[in-house]
């Protein structure tokens, strides 16, 4: 069991192996954080989506930074095992609220974070490069201030936002990510993207571990892991297919008085021993 956050930091970072990817079932709150690491997770990682559903808030940007920070805390006192999470476009209108919240999200426990380049106000569909550097200059400036090696994950939406011409969105995000690696950035995720020629090019192009967005229509683990793919997320493809879950259930038992949904449970018996 690693118990400081220097060596949670330092195991998240080793835990990034081109061709041998860290696979993140990313989760939301305390049960489902025990259940992914109880599961064999390496780490946890927190879906920003998930997080502020289970809040009753939308994704985006909206949820403030303290309560993500509070869900970072919950899951992170909750595991053993290091703990990334998404900080969305960091929960800040500047630099400085990026370097704000990253010390918080440290003190919380948390040993990695994910930043998008995307904007949530809708101003532009991307931050420029010279804005994301600066903000991710900041986050590393406080994890260094902190003592800790945070994990920073650079996320570059060009493809998930399809942003600009499609024959030119393979250049211009290894242009970001060699900006944001300059930057300070660990990592590069570029969700968005499953075709396997597209994602090798991105391994063979980024000077730094690839996490890519995984979920139905993607290429199995074992086919990311043979293109060097260092890390692979679910996202909020997990929490949709839960609460995907439970309208199917409500919606038959509501509707055919059934109970079908419901026939392949985690018993009550294990969840109450994932909650001592």
């Amino acid at each position: 069991m690693t118990t400081s956050t220097r060596d949670r930091a330092l195991l998240l970072h080793d835990l990034h192996r081109p061709g041998s990817p860290l696979v993140l079932p990313n989760a939301w709150d305390v049960a489902t954080a025990r259940i992914v690491a109880a599961c064999g997770a390496a780490a946890v990682a927190t879906t920003s989506a998930g997080v502020a559903w289970s809040l009753g808030r939308p994704d985006g940007d909206v949820l403030d930074r303290e309560s993500a920070v509070a869900a970072v805390a919950r899951i992170a006192a909750a595991v053993t095992v290091p703990v990334t999470a998404d900080i969305e476009s960091g929960f800040g209108a500047d630099p400085a609220g990026v370097a704000e919240t990253v010390a918080g999200v440290l003190a919380a426990g948390a040993v990695g974070v994910n930043i998008e380049d995307a904007r949530p106000d809708g101003a532009d569909p991307l931050r420029t490069v010279d804005d994301q550097c600066a903000r991710l200059r900041a986050a590393r400036e406080a994890a260094d201030a902190a003592g800790v090696r945070l994990f920073v994950n650079a996320r570059v939406d060009i493809y998930l936002r399809a942003f600009g011409a499609a024959e030119d969105r393979l250049a211009e995000t290894l242009r970001r990510a060699a900006a944001y690696r300059a930057a300070g950035a660990d990592g590069i995720f570029v969700p968005g993207v499953a075709d396997p020629a597209t994602i090798g090019a991105l391994v063979a192009g980024i000077d730094a571990p690839v996490n890519v967005l995984a979920g139905p229509g993607s290429p199995p683990v074992g086919v990311l892991a043979e293109l060097g793919v260092a890390r692979v997320s679910l996202g909020a493809n997990l929490a949709e297919a839960a609460y995907g879950l439970v309208r199917r259930a409500a919606t038959e038992a509501l509707t055919r008085g059934s109970y079908d949904a419901l026939s392949d449970p985690l018993p009550y018996g294990e969840l109450n021993a994932l909650s001592a």
